[in-house]
């Protein structure tokens, strides 16, 4: 599994602006299973995004870059791969 943190690079008024486009490209994910489970951080200054061990770092790494934040260069990614070695029975075939 692996957790995301995306930090904004330009003012919110930038990230608005491109936000339908991310929130498609989220709701693509969560059809395919990929993405768990994702919002905002608090300070709104970047979000999380909660992704599925079903792909490898390189599949996620392209598929990262189909973002509309990465194409439009206006947030950057963090992520961290774990192995859930304990999880919610009802994530069994999410993981």
């Amino acid at each position: 599994m692996y957790i995301v943190n995306l930090t904004y690079l330009k003012p919110l008024a930038e990230i608005d602006a491109h936000l339908t486009a991310h929130r498609a490209f989220l709701d693509e994910q969560y059809a395919r299973e990929m993405f768990l489970a994702s919002g905002p951080r608090n300070p709104r200054d970047g979000g999380v995004i909660l992704v599925s061990g079903k792909l490898s770092r390189a599949e996620l790494d392209g598929l990262l870059a189909l973002d509309p934040f990465a194409r439009n260069g206006i947030a950057s990614y963090q992520v961290t791969e774990f192995t859930a070695t304990k999880h919610h029975p009802a994530l069994a075939a999410l993981l």
